[in-house]
């Protein structure tokens, strides 16, 4: 067994990369042997140049030494601790040798991890054949075997440290032998992870970052780490990854709670929590409150829609907006969003709506209040009604004065005896220079053959000539006309009161 990986991480020294700490492996991988035997060391450092020599430390009886070697192996006949190193390495861990003369042995690898299978030989002086063996931990024997002598604790734990020793009965003389007592210590492959918070005391709407710390031992460095995180109560907050990085890119006052995180191998399963941390997210406070409304200033029309929009500047979270009006102590309405904004629309504006409104905001941290904005409705609604109906009673007069007039045509041409030429007609009259034309008033009506009596001659043909004029405020008196004449138009002047049409025939 190799109990060795290569480091990746460089410590920087004096300004300078130094090299990577050396770990030595054994060959056969056991720390106690019999006297007589031969353990090969071997030093391992990444990028070992083929010239270099590597640097034994030895210590026998107390006493340090020294020894070169130009590979990177030392065979070792003697009990003792050692350790190596390169010209720029520092030294590597120390490794213990025994080599034993008792009749039986307790045999176990320099190195066991959480997770390894520990692996313990009971071995007898000479090769001898054992008919049984008996294992015991901390005094308590816990496995018997007739058939083999190795005892194997797959996927070890910490659990699994303690002081070992090995009872083995001899097939030639049924003796009893046991072993000395070896402590054995399982390491921790990794540590329990820590988990670490960026920044510690976030405020709402900034990212977090998680990170869950923990080191692999340099004979471990190449094992591959998941992690993951959660939140209260087991909330998982992301996938099994192999990066011990998350960012939380949008954090909330609601997201404050008990974090942590965990680190586990694949094969074997090792899974190991850190401990919880709490995360308090700190929320803003509403400031810069401000009340705008659409269409802007304040001036609405009457019957149109009106929206009161309430701002903040800086605010966090749900902020609660609440409109009022400030003349009457009424309350206009309220909303409560996740947003530094909010509108509050009026359907139709009347006069009751005039008058000042301001906004208040509150978060939970505080509330805040903005100026208040005077609101004018201009047209209310009852002017246009009432413009509206005096439109429709003009139209009804005119109707009314146009049949007045026809009637009295018909009664002057009976008198007349006159008739109509068939077919006559009349075309629309000019206006003359300087008249204009009265907007707002019916046009012009045309009257073509109304019935035919027989047909006049050309000096005696009469016509009938309507036009609708509208007075101005100082024609308000003007009286009633009426004319007619042969060979000439007939024409009625009817004057009506100012706001209504005037026509004149």
């Amino acid at each position: 067994m190799l109990l060795w990986a290569s480091l990746l991480v460089l410590a920087p020294v004096s300004g300078q990369i130094a090299a990577p700490k050396p770990v030595i492996s054994l060959h056969p991988p056991w720390t106690v042997v019999f006297k007589g035997e031969t353990v090969t060391l071997t030093c391992h450092v990444p990028h070992l140049r083929a010239a270099e020599y590597i640097t034994w430390h030895l210590s026998y009886f107390g006493k340090d030494l020294l020894h070169k070697t130009p590979g990177n192996t030392l065979k070792v006949h003697d009990s003792g601790r050692f350790r190596c190193q390169t010209k720029d390495s520092p030294p590597s861990d120390s490794v213990r040798l025994i080599f034993s003369s008792d009749w039986l042995i307790l045999q176990a690898p320099h190195t066991v991890f959480e997770g390894d299978t520990l692996v313990l030989r009971c071995q007898v002086k000479g090769r001898q054949k054992l008919i049984t063996v008996k294992y015991s931990w901390n005094g308590k024997v816990i496995s018997v075997s007739n058939q083999g002598q190795d005892l194997l604790i797959p996927q070890a734990s910490l659990n699994n440290s303690g002081h070992y020793q090995c009872i083995g009965f001899l097939e030639r003389d049924h003796y009893v032998y046991k072993s000395s007592t070896r402590i054995i210590k399982i390491q921790e492959l990794f540590p329990y992870p820590k988990l670490q918070v960026t920044p510690s005391q976030p405020t709402e709407g900034s990212s977090v970052n998680l990170s869950c710390q923990t080191q692999l031992p340099l004979e471990r460095s190449d094992t591959l780490l998941y992690f993951t995180f959660f939140r209260d109560r087991g909330v998982m907050l992301s996938d099994w990854s192999r990066s011990p990085e998350l960012q939380i890119t949008t954090i909330w006052r609601e997201d404050s709670g008990s974090y942590w995180c965990t680190a586990a191998t694949a094969i074997p399963s090792i899974q190991k929590h850190s401990l919880p941390l709490q995360v308090h997210v700190q929320g803003v406070p509403v400031s810069g409150v401000l009340l705008e409304t659409q269409p802007q200033g304040g001036q609405a029309l009457a019957g149109e829609p009106l929206v009161l929009v309430c701002s903040v500047a800086e605010g966090t979270g749900d902020i609660a907006f609440s409109w009022h009006r400030e003349d009457t102590g009424e309350h206009v309405g309220r909303k409560q969003q996740r947003s530094q904004r909010a509108e509050l629309e009026i359907p139709a504006v009347g006069g009751s709506h005039m008058g000042r409104y301001y906004c208040t905001a509150d978060n939970g941290h505080g509330l805040a209040r903005s100026g208040a904005l005077n609101v004018t409705v201009t047209g209310t609604p009852g002017n246009r009604s009432g413009l509206i109906a005096a439109g429709a009673t003009g139209g009804l007069l005119s109707i009314l004065l146009l049949a007045v007039a026809l009637w009295m045509y018909h009664q002057h041409q009976r008198k007349s005896g006159g008739r109509f030429l068939e077919n006559t007609t009349r075309s629309t009259p000019t206006i003359g220079p300087g008249e204009a034309p009265h907007s707002g008033c019916p046009a012009l009506v045309e009257l073509q053959q109304l019935y035919g009596n027989g047909y006049l001659e050309e000096e005696n043909l009469a016509y009938s000539e309507i036009r609708i004029i509208q007075l101005g405020q100082e024609e308000a008196a003007s009286t009633s006309r009426t004319s007619l004449e042969n060979k000439a138009p007939a024409q009625i002047d009817v004057v009506s009161s100012p706001g209504s049409p005037t026509y004149e025939l």
